[in-house]
């Protein structure tokens, strides 16, 4: 079966590449809807570094998708079946490690392809069906399941004082982690800190939202979320140790590419507990579809942060696609209709 692959061979160049496929056991899938994220920025405008370009290319970006079944060799999921893909692929199990922290997981647009493809071959332990969920807003399940992931790790870890919560970043990410906060810890107050307001205006649901350059002197906070990656994250972690409580957690979530000075002095006098946080796995894929039928408003939520929509017929739109998401606040979805 012969696929066509899009793949990105150098900053801002995509070519097609026809793979013949041999069909074995896997589920193949039609993609629909995925969605940019800020990884896939990275790698397009060549801002991912030289050496990961030049190891990681040619290689076809997005990690966040949804389609439809078109083929199951096991009859198990009919044609038009609308599932969820998991892009993370693990390749063993080792007991207490959860699979996307495991160094020979497999991740798509990470080195190995991923969804822009006319069509994409699925390990059947790799996908979720769903129903009642709109399209557009399963295809942010991905990035849904990362805050699922982290919010996993906080639970586990973080002392019982969670009556006041600090995200820092006021994103897409930081959107979908205070919202899955705001559910699943009622009482608690969330806070958001981010640089313009304008963004800030969107997290409707939270108790406060704070620019970073004005914080009230007396402001303290439980525990945090770092959701700024980039340049930003070394002032966000460092602004968060100030507030943060005696023992409390901070999640770290924000990628960056270099690395960053953190104030270990008060991190040891305070006696905080920093946590990695990256990626997700199945379990945290289907508790972002459960959390999406279960919630009736979080959709409508979601929906607010889909800054733009772009059907794609060919590369040139890929290419419109990727320079409208620069100029986007939050998240660019395509319609995959190559």
């Amino acid at each position: 079966m012969i696929n066509e692959v899009y793949r990105l061979i150098d900053a801002k160049q995509i070519q097609i590449d026809f793979v013949d496929e041999v069909i074995k056991n896997e589920v193949i899938i039609r993609p629909t809807y995925l969605s940019i994220c800020a990884a896939d920025q990275r790698y397009y405008t060549g801002r991912r570094g030289l050496q990961a370009m030049k190891t990681k290319l040619p290689m076809a970006l997005i990690h966040e998708g949804v389609g439809e079944i078109l083929f199951d060799p096991n009859y198990e999921y009919r044609p038009g079946t609308k599932v969820v893909m998991i892009p993370n692929t693990p390749m063993e199990e080792k007991i207490g490690i959860r699979e996307n922290y495991l160094r020979t997981s497999k991740f798509r647009a990470s080195g190995y392809d991923g969804f822009m493809q006319s069509f994409v071959f699925m390990r059947r332990d790799r996908i979720i069906p769903y129903e009642g969920i709109n399209d557009r807003i399963a295809v942010m399940s991905e990035l849904l399941s990362v805050a699922f992931n982290a919010i996993h790790q906080f639970h586990i870890t973080a002392n019982e004082n969670k009556q006041r919560i600090g995200i820092w970043g006021n994103g897409s990410l930081g959107f979908l982690t205070s919202l899955v906060l705001r559910k699943q810890y009622p009482n608690a107050q969330i806070f958001i800190m981010g640089t313009r307001q304008e963004k800030s205006d969107y997290f409707s649901f939270a108790d406060g939202a704070y620019s970073i350059y004005h914080l009230p002197s007396n402001f303290k906070i439980d525990h945090a979320f770092e959701c700024v990656g980039g340049q930003g994250s070394e002032d966000a972690i460092n602004q968060i140790i100030d507030v943060v409580e005696p023992q409390g957690t901070i999640s770290l979530m924000g990628v960056s590419e270099n690395k960053v000075a953190v104030n270990t002095r008060m991190v040891l006098e305070k006696g905080l507990t920093l946590i990695g946080n990256s990626r997700s796995g199945y379990e945290d894929f289907a508790n972002a579809i459960q959390f999406l039928i279960k919630y009736g408003d979080v959709q409508n939520y979601i929906k607010s942060i889909i800054s733009q929509e772009v059907i794609i017929h060919n590369i040139q739109d890929i290419h419109y696609a990727f320079e409208e998401d620069l100029k986007n606040d939050f998240k660019t979805i395509m319609k995959w209709e190559i």
